[in-house]
């Protein structure tokens, strides 16, 4: 039987100065994200976090497609931050590094990147990240950091729910995990990667775990157009370099990625 989160053994393995310090625990809201921009809108400080048991109305990375993440058995919050426009742009890359950083070293596994943040093991989805920023004209307000993670959750059991293969925590690792250690883990190390965003070091890290560089693959973008071609690289704000069959280099920063030889998940 698994249990409600258990603050004080979180706040044990917190390592932070400023990220998780301060804490909104709920035992269900309809989505963090929602929560976290009233709390940044009434002046919640840079890293507070906003964590929730479940969510009615968890929303993913396109319209229209939900999180599902059962009471208890995974972690869903979002994250506070009041970043500099250069830190903005790279919350993407920061966030995808420090998740999959902190579960390797919490659960000896290693977690590729498919563009632009999703995290899979075996090439199935175990993390879903989302971001959103509120901007006043060139200067960010607030950046509202959501996250995804199945932990000691079985998506077999809610296949129909899901629009693509998926995995957790506890099946790779064959054993459940403690949600407090794996909250804790990547709250620690997001702060070390927020710390480190302009640095090479970050963006060479993205780099190495990415599933999707030297990949065919086909950019469904959100206007219609859809672009095939081989992934070259990825630009230093996170755009996905594609080369198409006449030569020609696009550069995308939002849109559906499908590998070859993978089908797009549904709408």
């Amino acid at each position: 039987m698994y249990a409600r989160l258990d603050r004080d053994a979180f706040r044990a393995d917190l390592r932070t100065r400023h990220v998780g310090r301060e804490l909104i625990y709920k035992l269900s809201t309809t989505s963090t994200m929602d929560d976290a921009r009233t709390a940044a809108e009434e002046g919640a400080p840079h890293g507070a976090v906003v964590v929730a048991e479940a969510q009615t109305a968890g929303r993913g990375r396109k319209q229209g497609r939900t999180w599902t993440s059962p009471a208890q058995l995974g972690l869903t919050f979002t994250i506070v931050v009041r970043p500099d426009a250069e830190r903005a742009q790279r919350l993407s890359i920061v966030t995808a590094v420090a998740v999959a950083n902190a579960v390797e070293q919490v659960a000896g596994l290693y977690p590729r990147i498919k563009w632009p943040n999703d995290l899979r093991i075996k090439g199935r989805k175990f993390v879903g990240i989302l971001i959103e920023g509120e901007w006043q004209a060139k200067t960010p307000r607030f950046a509202l950091v959501g996250v995804g993670i199945n932990v000691n959750f079985d998506p077999g059991a809610h296949a129909a729910e899901i629009e693509q293969a998926a995995t957790s925590l506890s099946i790779e690792r064959g054993k459940p995990l403690r949600r407090e250690t794996v909250l804790a883990a990547v709250l620690n190390s997001f702060e070390r990667a927020y710390d480190g965003a302009l640095t090479e070091h970050l963006f060479d890290g993205w780099r190495s775990r990415s599933e999707t560089i030297g990949r065919g693959v086909s950019v469904h973008h959100d206007s219609g157009e859809i672009v095939s071609g081989i992934a070259e690289d990825v630009a230093a704000d996170g755009g996905l370099m594609v080369r198409d069959a006449e030569g020609t280099l696009h550069t995308f920063h939002a849109g559906e990625v499908t590998l070859r030889g993978e089908t797009l998940p549904a709408s």
